[in-house]
C-alpha cells in the first residue's frame, strides 16, 4: 500500500504543472528572503548577496528538476556557458542602444551626462539590480512555466502563456497600463521565450535580460516603470507611443518593433532546429 502510494505521489509531483509550481515557490520565496537581506547592505556588499542569491536559485531550480521533475537540466549545461551568456548581452544591449537611438532621432529622448551620478555607484547598483531579476525570472519563467506548458501543449502555446503571464505580471509596476502590459509580453515576454526556444538554454536568455536592464538603466531611462539613478538625465518629449511615457523605454511601440524582428528569426531558427532534431 505504502509503494503504491508512493508510486502515485512521484506521478503526481512529475506532472508538469506540480513541479512548475513546486520549482516556483521556493525560488520565489529566496528571492524575497536575499531582498530582505540586501536592504541594509550597500556597494558590494550588496552585489555579493545578489550573486549568492543567483548561485542558490540555479541550485535550488537544478535540485527540484531532478527530485521532483526527473528530467535533467542541458538548458544550464556548463558548456558554452560562457560564450551564451556573453552572446545573450550583446543582443540584449544591442536591442537597447537601437531603441534608444531611434527614439533619439525621433525627438523622444535627449540626454545630458548627470553630474552628481557615482559612476562606480550606479554601475554596480544598475549589474546588481537587473541581475537578480535576470536569473530569477528567467528561471521561474522561461526554465520552469514555459517547459512544463511546453511539454503539456507544445511550443506556441507554452510561448503564448508565458508571455502574457509575464506581461501581466508587469501591470503592478509604476505607471504600468493595458498597453505597457502588452508591449512588455510582445517585446520581453516573446523576446525572451523565442531566445530560449532558439538556444535551448537559460544562459542565453538570462545575458539577454540582464544586459537590457542594466543598459536601460545606466542611461537612467525607467526599468519597466522602475526609477534608475543612471549616468545620465533624460528629457522626455512627445507622445507616449513613442517614449513610454512614465513606464520608460519598454512602453514604447519602438522596441515593440525591435524586438518581433530580433524574435521573428529566433523563432525560425528553433523551428528548424527541431525539424532537424525530429530526423
Amino acid at each position: 500500500m505504502k509503494k503504491k502510494m508512493s508510486i502515485n505521489i512521484k506521478r503526481l509531483l512529475r506532472f508538469p504543472i506540480i513541479w512548475m509550481l513546486v520549482g516556483a515557490v521556493p525560488i520565489i520565496l529566496l528571492q524575497v528572503l536575499f531582498r530582505s537581506l540586501a536592504e541594509p547592505v550597500e556597494g558590494i556588499g550588496s552585489l555579493f548577496l545578489t550573486l549568492m542569491l543567483g548561485f542558490f536559485a540555479i541550485l535550488l531550480y537544478k535540485l527540484i528538476m531532478k527530485y521532483v521533475a526527473g528530467r535533467s537540466t542541458p538548458e544550464l549545461s556548463k558548456q558554452h556557458a560562457g560564450i551564451e551568456a556573453v552572446w545573450g548581452m550583446l543582443t540584449g544591449t544591442m536591442f537597447i542602444a537601437v531603441s534608444a537611438f531611434i527614439i533619439v532621432t525621433m525627438g523622444g529622448y535627449s540626454f545630458q551626462w548627470a553630474n552628481a551620478a557615482d559612476p562606480g555607484s550606479v554601475l554596480m547598483t544598475s549589474i546588481e539590480t537587473a541581475l537578480g531579476a535576470a536569473i530569477i525570472e528567467e528561471l521561474v519563467f522561461r526554465g520552469l512555466m514555459l517547459q512544463a506548458i511546453q511539454k503539456l501543449g507544445g511550443s506556441w502555446i507554452a510561448l503564448a502563456v508565458t508571455s502574457l503571464t509575464f506581461g501581466a505580471f508587469h501591470l503592478g509596476n509604476p505607471g504600468a497600463t493595458l498597453w505597457s502590459a502588452l508591449a512588455i509580453t510582445i517585446e520581453a515576454g516573446v523576446l525572451l521565450g523565442a531566445a530560449f526556444l532558439w538556444r535551448r538554454n537559460l544562459w542565453f536568455a538570462m545575458g539577454l535580460h540582464f544586459a537590457w536592464n542594466a543598459v536601460e538603466a545606466l542611461l537612467g531611462i525607467p526599468v519597466s516603470g522602475l526609477p534608475a539613478a543612471g549616468l545620465f538625465t533624460v528629457k522626455v518629449n512627445g507622445a507616449a507611443l513613442l517614449t513610454g511615457g512614465d513606464f520608460g523605454l519598454e512602453g514604447s511601440i519602438v522596441p515593440v518593433i525591435i524586438s518581433l524582428l530580433i524574435a521573428i528569426p529566433m523563432l525560425i531558427g528553433a523551428a528548424r532546429n527541431r525539424v532537424s532534431l525530429e530526423r
